[in-house]
């Protein structure tokens, strides 16, 4: 039995489709819009569908934008010998906010993964050999994510830049600033080992 009139209930489905949102949160959120001011709520529908419209990929390292290529690619102060090679956007983003890196990015839009049936060849891979293979590019910064999929796309990857001689790194992964030894499990601890550095 649904409790709620057709366009609520359609609301609250709609919600329920985003991720990690379960019936609860749904619920509030479709209230919340309902009770906002009729301005207030065309404002988000109208940056939703904006958004939807104006959004691209970028050409060149394949990350969101409006503009083509994006104001990383185009910026006169980055880097063009170097790319950081990322699973998704959102890295990107997480890349920039560390303001440490000045080269460019290469989006993958995904990492390997054969349980789920993603192959090297449904993600990125081919655009990312296209760029190396314009002789700019003097080193690839493996930044996949530290899970099995991730490491597996950055052993994908690096076996194909050997024969290119173009140097090949990976970001360093082990225990997070702040953190406690007797809290990580054996795979940071043992991947921190390996990562250690001289001071």
């Amino acid at each position: 039995m649904n409790y709620y009139s057709a366009p609520v209930a359609r609301l609250i489905e709609e919600f329920e489709k985003l991720p990690g949102i379960g019936h609860k949160t749904a619920q509030r959120l479709a209230f919340h819009v309902l009770n906002m001011p009729m301005e207030k709520a065309q404002g988000l529908s109208g940056a939703i569908i904006d958004a939807k419209i104006k959004t691209k990929y970028c050409s060149v390292c394949n990350n969101l934008t409006d503009v083509d290529p994006c104001g990383i690619c185009s910026g006169p102060n980055r880097d063009n010998t170097t790319i950081c090679v990322v699973e998704n956007p959102r890295d990107v983003v997480a890349m920039e906010k560390t303001r440490e890196f000045q080269g460019v990015y290469h989006v993958l839009h995904g990492a390997i993964s054969p349980m789920d049936g993603v192959g090297p060849e449904d993600i990125k891979i081919k655009e990312l050999l296209g760029r190396i293979g314009q002789g700019s590019i003097k080193e690839v910064i493996l930044a996949t994510n530290p899970n099995i999929e991730g490491e597996a796309t950055a052993m994908y990857i690096s076996k194909l830049l050997k024969p290119l001689g173009i140097k090949t790194s990976r970001i360093a992964h082990g225990l997070p600033v702040g953190g406690d030894l007797e809290y990580a499990d054996e795979v940071t601890l043992a991947k921190a080992l390996e990562g250690r550095r001289e001071l």
